[in-house]
């Protein structure tokens, strides 16, 4: 079973959501045995990492800190083949919500330490979503794939001009439909091409995992 995690780290449920759900979709339909998940950070009570290092002082792979709702996603992640983060453009970044998810894998640290192999054969790719289509997209990916980098995870970019992820636009206070039909053909790429590499990475264990 090839697990797919999304993340979509919008406050509301409106165009990045939309395009997470689409990538998800065109993953579950790359082969057989491809389970998804979208999990939603909005309204979630997740407290901000104070980098107070107890985590690794415990050898703990989550916080030890703060039990609030970031405590059960750390086990959705470590157990995912592929993780897709979607987030829209907030000032040129990603939104609150995204960044203290990042944040909280502070533990993982110690995670790819002790099992350097961990995370070499899980897949990450990002969706961003600007209001306008120069709107700071590119910008926002590179903060979604350097946490994937910061892990050591295997990056899934898809080409053909996607060269870092699928980027979207929308008009920037939601008030219309999602109305970017190749943004959509991008992200159902780019679910796809996860759920693929995901696949072959993990049936080739070169690692012996």
């Amino acid at each position: 079973m090839i697990k797919i995690l999304g993340i979509c780290g919008s406050p509301r449920r409106k165009s990045a959501y939309t395009a997470l759900k689409t990538a998800l979709e065109a993953a579950e339909k790359s082969g057989e045995e491809v389970q998804t998940e979208l999990v939603e950070l909005r309204g979630k009570k997740m407290n901000l990492c104070i980098h107070c290092n107890q985590c690794l002082r415990k050898k703990a792979d989550h916080c030890t800190v703060f039990e609030d709702d970031m405590t059960p996603l750390y086990e959705k992640f470590y157990n995912a083949d592929g993780i897709i983060i979607a987030s829209p453009v907030y000032e040129m970044n990603v939104t609150a919500q995204t960044a203290v998810f990042m944040d909280r894998f502070r533990s993982a640290w110690l995670k790819g330490v002790e099992y350097p192999e961990f995370f070499i054969r899980k897949v990450g790719a990002g969706i961003t979503v600007g209001g306008t289509r120069n709107g700071g997209q590119e910008m926002t990916m590179n903060a979604i794939n350097n946490f994937f980098i910061t892990q050591g995870m295997t990056l899934c970019p898809a080409g053909n001009g996607m060269y870092t992820g699928a980027m979207l636009w929308n008009p920037g206070d939601g008030s219309t439909p999602m109305d970017d039909p190749h943004g959509m053909e991008n992200a159902a790429v780019i679910g796809k091409k996860v759920a693929i590499m995901a696949r072959i990475m993990k049936e080739a264990n070169l690692w012996n995992l």
